[in-house]
């Protein structure tokens, strides 16, 4: 029996984990049987969930719910945050396999937890928070996107991905110094629609200083919008 060139056996272990990662019915953290749920009852019992009191414009953690310094001192153009999980371990596992391994999956599950956060009637239309091309392309999907049709299914409300785009392709958040953030997003979107009178529900994966969002907020509301709030599935938090 003739023996199997090592990049072919990469290839098909690739490939035989790919299949494993999209069986259905098991847990994606823990693998065991999960039945229709990408999260097991017993490890979703496990993940960080927000604390419960926290500011209530941007959802970072405050002694007893009121406004925090940040806030105070320089109100962001959203008007409030709501996140479905804290982002830490295994969270942010989770929303890896989502950006980085396509298991689109997860997006629905994130969306419909969001969900029972959220009243439907405080909100009009949901827009994701945009991608450049050259990073949509690359990528080959928007996990904002993802995330927000799962939530306009659960919640009945539509969901425009087409006026609000990113012009200028900027670096990565994550490589920069808080401080260097909000320069860095500055100018980065366009709207091209008159959202007057609209109530936005803005949608994104994680929430670190915010600025990203805080950037397509301003923009929506020069375009007209009565408020702009933010869902994210997992909130970076300070402390």
């Amino acid at each position: 029996m003739s023996i199997l060139p090592q990049p072919l056996r990469q290839a098909l272990k690739h490939v035989v984990q790919g299949l494993s990662n999209a069986l259905p019915g098991s847990c994606l953290l823990c693998a065991e049987d999960s039945g229709s749920r990408v999260i097991c009852a017993d490890c979703l019992a496990e993940l960080p969930g927000m604390p419960p009191q926290c500011c209530p414009s941007c959802a970072e953690q405050t002694s007893y719910g009121e406004r925090c310094g940040a806030c105070l001192h320089k109100a962001p153009h959203f008007d409030k945050v709501v996140a479905g999980f804290r982002y830490d371990f295994p969270v942010d596992r989770i929303i890896h396999s989502l950006k980085y391994g396509h298991q689109l999956s997860v997006a629905e599950w994130l969306g419909e937890r969001l969900s029972t956060q959220l009243t439907a009637s405080d909100h009009d239309l949901i827009i994701p928070l945009p991608l450049h091309p050259a990073r949509l392309l690359e990528r080959g999907f928007n996990q904002s996107m993802e995330i927000a049709r799962a939530l306009g299914k659960a919640l009945n409300r539509p969901v425009e991905y087409h006026h609000l785009q990113r012009t200028r392709s900027t670096r990565p958040q994550a490589d920069l110094p808080h401080k260097e953030r909000h320069k860095n997003v500055a100018g980065a979107f366009e709207c091209r629609k008159d959202y007057t009178g609209q109530r936005i529900l803005l949608v994104d994966d994680v929430m670190t200083t915010g600025s990203t969002l805080n950037e397509c907020a301003r923009i929506l509301k020069i375009h007209g919008a009565e408020t702009v709030s933010v869902a994210v599935a997992a909130r970076t938090l300070k402390h």
